[in-house]
């Protein structure tokens, strides 16, 4: 096996199959809404049979059935996509609004695709299906720049789109020719191309290829946190993982935290990226970020000098367009030890994060961080909207080309102000001054924290 994790013997599924889930409608003994697709599928993979020598117990194809859930989920989707020979989308308006669609057909084209011989037909490598007409609706770019021919499956597929040859027995011929010349379209483009099996990408934090949404539906989600080679020497391993994104501060209930924010953010309707924060925090604090974002803090990872000087520099920063969400499991011995000392150190590093939490967002004040799952699922909708209402107004308030500021005779003469004198300055920016006493605020939970 090469450090792709792939034999250089072995057969590469011929197709991958990327299609948009689509959820059961809820009526009263309603079938399963993908059937379909996988009647598909399954003639496909016979067609293609049919028109290769693939070998008995060789896959000829994947197709994802798992609903996008489980841990194990990403990796085998990013091993797939990283093997097979062929991409074949389900062209339908779910699938261009879908973020795991979009994210797939990213993770395929960052594959190099070159022609097996000289004259070969130049392709993309991604062989196109109209699961549903979709001449009203306007395709992404990445979709309206590929050169595909849909006429020659026929003039009914090209019209009514393959699920409708597939449910209307008047349209079985067509849909019989349809699926024998898409598997030979599959075969030819992977026969006259050659694409190198590509590395296996963090799935969850790819960016989706059909991105044509506005900025703040986008979600860049940060996470503050260890992995498990950099713990200190009195915090469980248990709680982590091989990266601080593997974070899992409710374990076992749920999945690493990331993943779990992910997953809500996706039912707020954003486009969810997970980041460490590390890689973030300058971005952030110099208001570079470009889009709305989460910071999941682990208050261990405070215990780190270096780390608790960067968050407080954030602190500093007001970039109120992140919100700040801190998972504490009470149910954790060590938290429970250690649940006074780190909130107070949480405390003094984000002093203005917390008197900018009001009990009116909150629904209730206090330090205690989210101490269960349910604190957080309830937390994170809040504070993923209030950070886009301070992106988006953020975002009205600088204008793209600012006009040079005139020059004026009378500023050469004017005195500068006193920086520690009266006026609109940050008090906050001299960490000598305790001023916590005259502050009604200090002391608020996070923001997004427990109701």
């Amino acid at each position: 096996m090469n450090d792709r994790g792939w034999d250089e013997d072995d057969a590469r599924p011929y197709f991958f199959l990327s299609y948009a889930h689509t959820p059961r409608s809820g009526a009263r003994g309603a079938g399963d809404p993908n059937h379909w697709v996988r009647q598909l599928y399954r003639d496909l993979c016979e067609a293609v049979l049919q028109l290769t020598t693939v070998p008995a117990g060789v896959p000829v194809g994947f197709m994802d059935e798992s609903m996008h859930q489980g841990e194990l989920w990403a990796e085998r989707l990013s091993e797939e996509l990283a093997n097979c020979r062929v991409f074949v989308p389900l062209y339908s308006p779910r699938y261009f609004n879908s973020v795991p669609c979009g994210q797939e057909w990213h993770a395929f084209t960052r594959r190099p695709v070159y022609p097996a011989n000289l004259d070969s037909e130049r392709t993309s490598g991604i062989v196109p299906v109209l699961w549903a007409p979709m001449s009203r609706y306007k395709l992404p770019r990445v979709a309206g720049d590929l050169q595909f021919n849909h006429t020659s499956f026929g003039p009914d597929y090209a019209t009514e789109g393959l699920y409708a040859l597939m449910k209307l027995t008047y349209f079985r011929a067509a849909y019989e020719l349809a699926v024998h010349r898409l598997a030979a379209r599959i075969v030819q483009v992977a026969e006259e191309t050659v694409i190198p099996v590509g590395r296996r990408l963090d799935f969850n934090s790819l960016p989706s290829a059909f991105n044509v949404t506005a900025p703040t539906k986008q979600l860049r989600i940060s996470v503050l946190s260890y992995h498990q080679g950099e713990l200190p020497e009195d915090r469980s391993p248990d709680y982590y993982g091989a990266k601080r994104t593997d974070w899992h501060p409710y374990r076992p209930s749920g999945s690493p935290i990331a993943q779990h924010a992910v997953r809500l953010a996706r039912q707020l309707g954003f486009q969810p990226t997970v980041h460490e924060f590390d890689d973030e925090a300058e971005a952030i604090i110099g208001g570079e970020a470009a889009a709305p974002g989460l910071l999941l803090l682990d208050r261990w990872a405070l215990c780190d000098e270096r780390r608790r000087e960067l968050v407080r520099r954030f602190d500093r920063s007001d970039a109120t367009w992140v919100g700040v969400l801190e998972p504490w499991n009470m149910d954790d011995p060590e938290c429970q030890e250690r649940e006074r000392e780190l909130g107070e150190l949480s405390d003094r590093t984000l002093r203005i994060t917390r008197r900018a939490s009001r009990p009116s967002f909150l629904g209730a004040t206090g330090t205690a961080g989210l101490t269960s799952l349910d604190d957080f699922d309830d937390a994170l909708p809040r504070a993923a909207m209030k950070a886009k209402y301070a992106f988006e107004s953020r975002t009205r308030a600088e204008p793209d080309d600012p006009p040079a500021p005139r020059p004026n005779l009378r500023d050469a003469f004017r005195r500068e102000p006193d920086p520690f004198g009266p006026g609109p300055t940050d008090r906050d920016d001299h960490p000598d001054r305790d001023d916590t006493d005259d502050d009604p605020g200090y002391g608020t939970a996070p923001v997004g924290g427990p109701r």
